[in-house]
Parts: C-alpha cells; sequence; structure tokens
C-alpha cells in the first residue's frame, strides 16, 4: 500500500456469500457477524448470495443448513432467496451460466485468455517457486478443446486501486500467487473469482467483507473487473476483517470445523459472548443482536485488528 486518500462512501449493498460445501462454522459467522453490523448500522442493505457452482462439493443439507444457521442467529437478509426452494429456483448460480458466460466470451474476444493443461499440481509448485510465467500461453492450445482451463494473462502485472472502507484509496500489485490465475476451469465451469465477480457486479454489490485471507483474491478480482470493463466493481469499497484461528490454523470447511448449529445450538448465549468479545465489544453489549448493533463501532473493529 503506498497511497491513500479519503473516499465518500454510499450506503452499502453488501453480502453473505457462504457456500455450501460444508456446515456453517464459528468463521463463517463471524464474518457475517460483521457484513451485518456494518450494512445495519449504516442503514445498508444484505444480499444472501450462495456460492454453488462447484456442485461436486454441493450437498443439500449445507444449503438448507445455511439458513437455519442464520435464521436460529437472527442474521437477516433484504435481497436473494429466502428458502431453500427459492435458492434452487430463482438464484443458483446455475441460473446464471449465460451472464458467466457472457464475460468469458468477451475476455476470448480480447485475446486476453489462453488454453492450459498444466495440472494444478505443477501450477502450485512452479509460483511457490516463483518461477511460473504461464508456461501454456504460447503453445496455442484450443480454448474449447476437452479438459482445458482458461487462465487469464497478467503479463506485465499492473496495479490495481482498491477502496478499502471507510480508509482510502489503496494501489496494490496484483500478487505474484495470482499469476495467470484460471477464470474457466477445465470441466467448463466458470472459476470463483470470475462468478464473484460477475455476481456482484449483477446484484449491485458495493461493500464486500471478507476475511483477510482473501486479500489477495480482492486485487486479483478488482485486476479481472479491470479486463472486464466492470467499473462498478472497481468501485465496490472492501473490508478485510481478521481471522478465527484454531491453535494457530483458520477454520475451515475442508478441515470439518465444528458447524455452529452443533456447538452452540443450546447456548446461544455463549456463542454471542465469544463474538463480541472479538469485536472488542463490552460483555454487557453481548446479550443479543440488537445490543451488539447499538454499541458497534467501525473503529472497534479496526482496533481489533491492529491488536
Amino acid at each position: 500500500m503506498n497511497r491513500l486518500q479519503k473516499l465518500q462512501l454510499p450506503a452499502p449493498i453488501t453480502r453473505f456469500a457462504p457456500t455450501p460445501s460444508g456446515f456453517l462454522h464459528i468463521g463463517n459467522v463471524y464474518s457475517f457477524l460483521i457484513t451485518w453490523l456494518l450494512a445495519r448500522k449504516n442503514n445498508g442493505q444484505i444480499l444472501l448470495r450462495i456460492d454453488d457452482l462447484d456442485q461436486e462439493r454441493v450437498r443439500p443439507e449445507y444449503v438448507e443448513n445455511i439458513f437455519r444457521t442464520l435464521e436460529w442467529l437472527g442474521l437477516d437478509w433484504d435481497l436473494g432467496p429466502f428458502s431453500v426452494e427459492q435458492f434452487e429456483k430463482e438464484y443458483s448460480q446455475l441460473r446464471r451460466m449465460e451472464v458467466y458466460e457472457a464475460a468469458l466470451q468477451k475476455l476470448e474476444e480480447a485475446g486476453a485468455v489462453f488454453g492450459c493443461d498444466c495440472s494444478r499440481k505443477l501450477v502450485k509448485k512452479l509460483i511457490e517457486e516463483h518461477n511460473y510465467e504461464g508456461i501454456c500461453q504460447h503453445k496455442d492450445l484450443d480454448l474449447h478443446a476437452h479438459d482445458i482451463s482458461w487462465r487469464l494473462k497478467t503479463d506485465g502485472m499492473t496495479e490495481v486501486k482498491m477502496k478499502l472502507y471507510k480508509t482510502g484509496l489503496s494501489v496494490e500489485a496484483l500478487p505474484y500467487s495470482q499469476s495467470h490465475f484460471v477464470v474457466r476451469r477445465r470441466d467448463g465451469i466458470p472459476a470463483y473469482h470470475m462468478a464473484s465477480v460477475v455476481d456482484d457486479v449483477h446484484f449491485g454489490v458495493n461493500t464486500i467483507v471478507r476475511g483477510e485471507d482473501l486479500f489477495e483474491s480482492s486485487v486479483a478480482q478488482l485486476y479481472l473487473a479491470e479486463k472486464l470493463g466492470l467499473s462498478a466493481f472497481s468501485q465496490a469499497e472492501f473490508f478485510h476483517h481478521p481471522l478465527i484461528l484454531d491453535r494457530g490454523v483458520k477454520l475451515s470447511k475442508s478441515q470439518r470445523s465444528s458447524a455452529v448449529l452443533d456447538e452452540f445450538s443450546q447456548d446461544k448465549p455463549r456463542l454471542l459472548r465469544k463474538l463480541g468479545g472479538w469485536l472488542a465489544l463490552p460483555p454487557e453489549a453481548c446479550g443479543s443482536l440488537e445490543e451488539m448493533l447499538s454499541h458497534f463501532s467501525f473503529e472497534r473493529v479496526e482496533r481489533t485488528i491492529s491488536n
């Protein structure tokens, strides 16, 4: 980060964006709570956007758990589906494939992507060695051939501007870890970066709350938005919050972190006290979401980050 400039912020339109690849854990809830508090404190709106493109990992019980957990907590939202049935019929990402395909076609027509047949393991190894230069870029592989992924050309990685929520404008270089990142998977499904950017623009999201582990992803998505000419995404504010760690390791569904409803269903006050403590709220402000909201300030979250 090399220069900052104060910004005038619009009313936030933000989102909960869970992936139904496991049951929601306390790290997910922590992120959703910050999102909810920021939106409600500033008369904003919240979209529920369930990211279900990776159908191999999606399970009906995981989708149902999203609604059950949010409703049990009392974290309400304004836009998107309000039931499993409505989600499947109207809001599944599978219903927006044409929108993603149009964005991918735009990149193809601009010559901004190349076909790749490298394994994910090989590319990861080369990136870790700081030795990945897009080795398939000059193979001229057919983009529409079987088992070919699409990678975005990131040669001469330029800087992107990121608006930090209530802080200022930051200038960031695309991280090496995001060199020539995938925008279309081998199976033809839009990759996470592509779907996330297109969805946020599609639904008018202008405030994005994420864990600090996704900071590099945010930079990559801003880079992609520039390639797609999606200026609305470039104008979004970003807030990257600290992570909840378990013995030094971040919580994740892939690590089978405990489901919130399994661990706290009989003791919701204990969960609220934990969450409030992480947000640096006084104990007397952790009895309910309404009390948290009345005591919450962005400055408290900033202090939590700096501690």
